[in-house]
Formats: structure tokens, C-alpha cells, sequence
């Protein structure tokens, strides 16, 4: 038998945009800098969440989840990877390439799956107004946040343990940027067809199946906005949903570009578009909900004034 079936690999190599150091150079300090944004701006709307009692509501309960799965999951890769820009050695170990992979995928899934219960937030709160503090009860959104975490991880579970347990008999070079499962796969040195099929199909249904029920969601919607009389009253029904409804056109706008698009000769092009919009999609979601929100601005001004203690003393 060839002995390099047995061959352990504990450590990789990401290859990166080999050849072009100073590209690279560039993504660096681009990169640092969009990583410090996306950490400062989610960071700092999770913290005014939880100091303002007036955002002490599932809508931001289920914002804040969202910006501490875009902490995450930047976080899961972009400290190496700038690391890896500046460093000769682009090496990574076993154990930091699996979690790596796995927090990555998971992440990804939760998120869209998370789109999905802010959607139902957002009809529960126009359509059934006078039955939203009964429907969207405190259990009831920690459970779907849950629900939503949960299944992220484990369809991420299964797809770790598909991977790993192929033969890789002694490869060991990534062609990205971090260890992004696909890429991963292109080592085995087995058929990865089935592999490929359950990524697909958990892929498919963890995707399209929150989008269907956001594009319901929003039907739905417009529909009850619609029947408002009022120019004005429209006008607030609707700016209750822009942000949420912008996150998630960026969010399946940049997947569907990304999936769809030809691909290019060069690939360090689609690595390029990959990583920019791994990166850039997440330093964008918190100011969507802060720019285009009136009660965190009014909780920021707050903060800045030094009126936010008051505020949540005020309430006991």
C-alpha cells in the first residue's frame, strides 16, 4: 500500500496571492482596517443594547445577535490571515485550519438563518401589531436564537466530519486565504462527490429556504403597509423594516455575485471577491441598524450626553 495514505498532516500552508507581496501588502492594511470597524461598530451597538432599556426589545435582541455573529466570524479568520500576509511562512496548524473551517461555516448558516426570524419579527410587528408583545414574547426569541445557533453549528458539525475523516495522503497546500471548507476538500485525495452533494443540498436548504420565508415575510408586509392610509404612517411602517431589509439584500446579493458570476481566468480574482466579501459585508450591518435607526441614535445621543444611566434608572 503507498505509504502516503498514511501520511499525518499537522499543519497546512495558505497560499494566498502568491507572487504578488505587494498586493498583498494592500489587503493588509485595507483588511486591518475594515476588521477594527467591524469590531468597534458592532462591539459598541451591542454594548448601547444592553445599557439602553428603551432597545430591550426582540428587534434588538436579534441585532445584537447579529453583530456578535459578525464579531465571530471575522474573528475567526482575519487575525491569521493578516498575519499570513506579512509572514514568508503562511502556515497554519491542524487544529486552527478545522476550527477555523468550522466556525466559518457555521457562522454563515446561522446568520442567514437568523435574516429569516428578524424577518418574522418585523410581520409579527406590522401585521399583527396589537398581539406583538404576546407573539414575540422573551422565550419565544430566546428560543429562535436557539434554534438558530444551534442548527448553524451542527449542519457545520457534520460537514467538519465529512471533511476530516477523507484521506489528504500528505497535501497540505490551501489556494486561499484561510481554510475555507471547498478549498479544503480539494486536497482529499478521495472521490469527494458525496461530500459535495450534502454541502450542496445543506447549503441549498439553509439558504434558499430563509430567503423564501424572508421574500414571504415581506409579501406579507407590503401588503398590510399598503393598506395604511396615511402617506406618513406608511412612511414609518416601512422605515421599521429598511435596515433589516438592506442587511439582507447585501447579505444574498454578495453570496448570489460571488456563486454565480463567471468565474475568472485568474483566481486570484475570485479569492479577491471571496475575501472582500467576507470581510466588508459584516463592518457594514452595524451602521445599517445604527445610520438608518432612530432610536439608537437617539440611545447614542443619550450615551453622549451622559443621560444613558438616567434613562435606565428612570425605569425603576
Amino acid at each position: 500500500m503507498d505509504q502516503t495514505n498514511h501520511t499525518v498532516v499537522t499543519e497546512y500552508i495558505l497560499l494566498g496571492l502568491q507572487g504578488h507581496h505587494s498586493l498583498e501588502i494592500i489587503l493588509f492594511v485595507l483588511c486591518l482596517g475594515i476588521y477594527c470597524i467591524t469590531l468597534l461598530g458592532n462591539s459598541f451597538l451591542v454594548g448601547l443594547i444592553v445599557l439602553d432599556p428603551h432597545l430591550h426589545s426582540p428587534m434588538y435582541f436579534f441585532i445584537s445577535n447579529l453583530s456578535l455573529i459578525d464579531i465571530c466570524g471575522t474573528s475567526s479568520f482575519t487575525p491569521m490571515m493578516l498575519f499570513n500576509f506579512l509572514d514568508v511562512q503562511r502556515t497554519i496548524s491542524f487544529p486552527s485550519c478545522a476550527l477555523q473551517m468550522y466556525m466559518t461555516l457555521a457562522l454563515g448558516a446561522t446568520e442567514c438563518l437568523l435574516l429569516a426570524v428578524m424577518a418574522y419579527d418585523r410581520y409579527v410587528a406590522i401585521c399583527q401589531p396589537l398581539r406583538y408583545s404576546e407573539l414575540m414574547n422573551g422565550q419565544l426569541c430566546i428560543q429562535m436564537a436557539v434554534m438558530s445557533w444551534g442548527t448553524g453549528f451542527a449542519n457545520s458539525l457534520l460537514q467538519s466530519i465529512l471533511a476530516w475523516r477523507l484521506p489528504f495522503c500528505g497535501h497540505y497546500i490551501i489556494n486561499h486565504f484561510f481554510c475555507e471548507i471547498l478549498a479544503v476538500l480539494k486536497l482529499a485525495c478521495e472521490d469527494i462527490s458525496l461530500n459535495a452533494l450534502i454541502l450542496t443540498v445543506a447549503t441549498a436548504v439553509l439558504t434558499m429556504t430563509p430567503l423564501l420565508l424572508i421574500c414571504l415575510s415581506y409579501i406579507f408586509i407590503l401588503a398590510a403597509i399598503l393598506r395604511v392610509p396615511s402617506a406618513a404612517g406608511r412612511s414609518k411602517a416601512f422605515s421599521t423594516c429598511s435596515a433589516h431589509l438592506t442587511v439582507v439584500v447585501i447579505f444574498y446579493g454578495t453570496i448570489s455575485f460571488m456563486y454565480l458570476k463567471p468565474k475568472d481566468k485568474d483566481p486570484s480574482v475570485d479569492k479577491i471577491i471571496t475575501l472582500l466579501y467576507a470581510i466588508v459585508a459584516p463592518s457594514l450591518n452595524a451602521f445599517i441598524y445604527s445610520l438608518r435607526n432612530t432610536e439608537v441614535k437617539a440611545a447614542f445621543t443619550a450615551l453622549v450626553r451622559g443621560g444613558l444611566l438616567t434613562r435606565k434608572m428612570s425605569l425603576f
